[in-house]
């Protein structure tokens, strides 16, 4: 009889580290000053085939790093914060701006949008538990397939309420593509054009959320575009993008779960599910789907898996238990397992995790919430009001008021950190 595999045993610091590592948080923030993007030269908007080349590259490249087992600690290109990361949170732009800045000092606000719309090497859409991300958009296809039965599922619930029909809802898809086919349009304008072939009950479901552009969205039709001042835009994405392969589902959701495990591990299917939004049995099923690839490790006496391929780094991860980041709302680090006791303490959770999903700004100390942080901007000053939930050391607190400094820097202006 074969002998059962050994568990390996990993402590709560090991996997806080491996993650930290992962996130391109890892060690102190002062090192990543000295970082500077010497990878990404801005690519013609025209040159399509160019562009093509590039995010193959970016493909390639980011396989490469995911199959060496290692993530260094400071990312040299943009995109890769976005794919190591398993995308960054956007419901809110500028905590996403924060969220790559936080890993990679040397960004800009410019170099994000460059990113988005000029070498279009990442897309804004809705993603995982259909909020919105900022994900590769070489991998815009995986995240599609792979969460399309979950989106679907909701969108269809929706419909039944107004008493929409399949033939409806097709026919909208295609009054949106259509009103794209010249380029970038608002989604006020798409709406509109929406609403004069819309049926009685769909109206109603326009006036309550955006009916209209959702099927092409979850479907991978259309993406963000560049904003028009304060207006959404969005574009085709068979004319942003080059051609991407198809996936099934199963295929792709096996994909989103090596991303997943890559940024997260040691986690479970019902971090998986949690994170994703696939229901919790077919987070399970993909689980058992890789099982050749993925290696179950005792997280202190608690279950976890891991990326075989990974099981050596996460051995040898040790944490910088004094290392200070500021991390933004909607952090991506924040959001990823079922329960939270490895980042903050009951007693202040709710301090973290507020009502209706808003997650706070935290102060984070090696692999736990030490606090929270609000900004208020006054003029050309931002000041960051730190409530800690115990007293700092000197160190700690000279370690915040440097990182408030560079997130001046990155700000534009002022930023200082005031102790409650």
């Amino acid at each position: 009889m074969a002998k059962a595999r050994a568990v390996p045993a990993i402590t709560a610091a090991q996997a806080a580290a491996f993650r930290l590592a992962r996130h391109h948080l890892a060690g102190r923030s002062a090192d990543a000053f000295a970082l500077h993007d010497t990878v990404n030269a801005p690519a013609s908007r025209s040159a399509k085939a160019s562009r093509l080349r590039s995010l193959e590259t970016q493909a390639s490249y980011g396989e490469a790093r995911r199959s060496a087992g290692g993530a260094e600690a400071a990312a040299e290109r943009l995109v890769d914060v976005v794919r190591d990361t398993g995308g960054v949170q956007a419901q809110v732009m500028s905590a996403a701006e924060t969220a790559i800045w936080t890993r990679r000092r040397s960004t800009t606000r410019e170099e994000i949008r460059a990113a988005l719309f000029d070498r279009r090497e990442i897309v804004k859409t809705s993603a995982m538990r259909l909020t919105l991300h900022l994900i590769p958009a070489t991998e815009l296809t995986t995240v599609i397939a792979a969460l399309r039965p979950m989106a679907m599922a909701i969108l269809q619930r929706w419909q039944a309420r107004v008493g929409a029909t399949p033939d409806q809802v097709k026919a909208l898809e295609d009054v949106v593509m259509d009103g794209l086919r010249d380029g970038a349009a608002t989604q006020r304008d798409l709406i509109a054009r929406a609403r004069k072939r819309a049926s009685k009950g769909m109206r109603v479901w326009l006036d309550h959320s955006w009916g209209a552009l959702r099927p092409a969205i979850v479907n991978g039709l259309i993406v963000y575009g560049p904003p028009r001042g304060p207006a959404t835009t969005f574009v085709r994405v068979d004319q942003w993008l080059p051609t991407q392969p198809e996936l099934d589902g199963a295929e792709a959701q096996a994909r989103l779960l090596r991303t997943f495990l890559s940024a997260f591990g040691p986690a479970t299917s019902h971090d998986f599910a949690k994170w994703s939004g696939i229901k919790t049995s077919d987070a399970r099923m993909v689980m058992d789907a890789l099982a050749e690839e993925v290696a179950e490790v005792s997280v202190d006496g608690a279950p976890g898996w891991i990326r075989q391929a990974d099981v050596n780094e996460l051995r040898r991860s040790e944490l910088d238990a004094d290392a200070v980041r500021l991390l933004g709302p909607f952090d991506s680090f924040l959001l990823a397992h079922a329960t939270k006791e490895h980042l903050v303490d009951r007693r202040n959770y709710n301090r973290v995790y507020r009502p209706q999903g808003w997650i706070s700004p935290v102060v984070l100390r090696g692999g736990s919430i030490a606090g929270v942080w609000f900004p208020k901007t006054s003029g050309k000053t931002t000041t960051l009001s730190v409530e800690l939930f115990a007293r700092p050391t000197p160190a700690m607190r000279k370690a915040i008021e440097r990182e408030a400094e560079a997130m001046g820097v990155f700000l534009g202006q002022r930023c200082a950190a005031r102790f409650a």
